[in-house]
């Protein structure tokens, strides 16, 4: 039963389209933000009964998601822990067998991608752009892999360009040929020296699978299948070009504070984010590659360590609990309970948490059905950081 009485999701009137695809330029932009100062306290010792007390909530707030779901995996026992509705409409609870939107969760696939390649010498981390894509700006063309890897490229983001939010705000259903994404800013200059700092770049994700591709001579999605999903058995994961989900899946809101809930779950072509933040997947799968990529499944140890070099204080956008540090493609959450290892992501409709202990024998995916953010709504984002954070102390302790 939903938690609040929304009745039926409204369709998508043409402000809110445009709403929706503000939101979107905002997820892929990110926003530098403080981590949230961790909450003096701990679960009490009922931690599943204080688990789903958080998750309810959190749905029962105004503001808040209509549904949520969190699973917690150790060895084999998996729990799962909901709260609300996958749908407002039909009032069914959320299902790990769900497909959503994982937004730049998907920027670890695409690490997944690039360093199972280094592992196979196809690449080597210090490969620049002018080395494997020679038809980029030259202004580009000392960017390493590992720069793009961590944010530290200074590559400009293409989803921060004028063109491309003119033509997302226009219409959210337009198709990008996902591969020219970098042509919206061609004629720019690194925004620093390569390397000198951490900045959240799309275009970085996006550069990596042309590397990718450009190294074997095959497709980012078929790289992905063959890579990724194959060897982690991942069933329910795709990278489309189009706007809709596979059924069933979990809808994502747009919240309105007078009129409640506005469907956004198919609002936004998945093209103009691709190897950035496009893949669709399941609570299910999601727990599968979590925890065979922070858990060193997928590729040598000596690749690990590379990957495990990390920047203090860089943020995953948006922030995930406790304290960040950026790794290549993956980010390190310290929190008061210990450590794990993960991505995070939001775009219209879903707020996304992937993390993992360094064995991958933990796992943690917590998904939201709406978005949040500094700048759309720091008050949510900081509460749901709250009870991220929980959770992995739930996970942690047993």
């Amino acid at each position: 039963m939903s938690p609040r009485p929304y009745g039926h999701a409204r369709r998508i009137r043409p402000s809110l389209r445009l709403a929706a695809a503000t939101a979107v330029c905002g997820a892929l932009l990110g926003a530098s933000v403080l981590p949230a100062q961790a909450a003096d306290r701990n679960p009490p010792p009922d931690r599943g009964a204080a688990l789903r007390q958080e998750l309810r909530t959190l749905v029962e707030r105004p503001d808040g998601p209509p549904g949520v779901i969190a699973v917690l995996r150790d060895g084999d026992r998996t729990k799962v822990y909901r709260a609300g509705v996958a749908d407002v409409e039909s009032g069914r609870p959320p299902s790990a067998t769900d497909h959503m939107r994982i937004a730049s969760v998907a920027k670890a696939f695409s690490g997944a991608v690039a360093l199972s390649l280094v592992d196979r010498g196809r690449l080597r981390l210090d490969d620049t752009i002018g080395e494997v894509l020679p038809g980029q700006p030259d202004q580009w063309h000392e960017v390493t892999l590992r720069q793009l890897l961590n944010h530290t490229s200074g590559l400009p983001d293409y989803s921060a360009s004028q063109g491309f939010i003119d033509i997302i705000s226009e219409d959210p259903r337009h198709h990008f040929e996902s591969r020219r994404l970098l042509d919206f800013v061609a004629d720019e200059d690194l925004a620093f020296r390569p390397g000198s700092r951490y900045e959240y770049s799309n275009s970085d994700n996006i550069a990596v699978a042309l590397m990718a591709e450009a190294v074997t001579g095959r497709r980012y999605e078929t790289l992905l299948r063959e890579l990724v999903y194959r060897p982690l058995g991942l069933t329910a994961t795709s990278l489309p070009q189009g706007y809709r989900l596979p059924e069933p899946y979990l809808h994502g809101y747009q919240i309105d504070p007078q009129d409640g809930p506005v469907d956004v779950s198919e609002a936004v072509s998945a093209s103009g984010a691709w190897a950035a933040g496009g893949i669709v997947s399941t609570p299910k799968d999601l727990t599968a590659f979590i925890r065979g990529y922070a858990g060193g499944a997928l590729y040598s140890d000596r690749t690990r360590r590379e990957q495990f070099r990390f920047f203090p204080g860089a943020l995953s956008q948006p922030p995930g609990p406790g304290r960040t540090a950026a790794g290549l493609a993956l980010y390190r959450y310290t929190t008061r309970c210990g450590t794990v290892y993960g991505h995070t992501g939001n775009t219209p409709g879903y707020t996304q948490l992937a993390a993992a202990t360094a064995d991958g024998k933990r796992s943690l995916t917590f998904s939201i059905t709406t978005q949040t953010s500094l700048t759309n709504n720091p008050e949510l984002l900081a509460r749901v950081r709250e009870v991220q954070e929980d959770f992995v102390c739930a996970l942690l302790r047993g």
